[in-house]
């Protein structure tokens, strides 16, 4: 995948489980494991927001791209 998510180890860092981040955050336990495994093919830019402020963290903290161009693409997708 291009973009790589370091979400456990930023919370690992914190001290915080992904208990206390959904908590916080508003998403269910289901949702953040999703995003933190990196199989999650989006997120709102609200759920970011939250993320970062809770982990007082920069997006480039828990999201990485690795250069390459994913070809996964599907049509009509923006």
């Amino acid at each position: 995948m291009a973009i790589q998510v370091h979400l456990s180890q930023v919370l690992k860092e914190r001290g915080m489980t992904s208990k206390e981040l959904c908590a916080k955050v508003g998403i269910t336990e289901a949702n953040l494991s999703i995003l933190r495994s990196g199989k999650a093919s989006g997120v709102r830019f609200h759920t970011i927001n939250r993320i970062c402020y809770y982990l007082n963290c920069d997006v480039g903290d828990i999201l990485h791209f690795d250069g390459r161009l994913e070809d996964s693409h599907e049509e009509g997708e923006a």
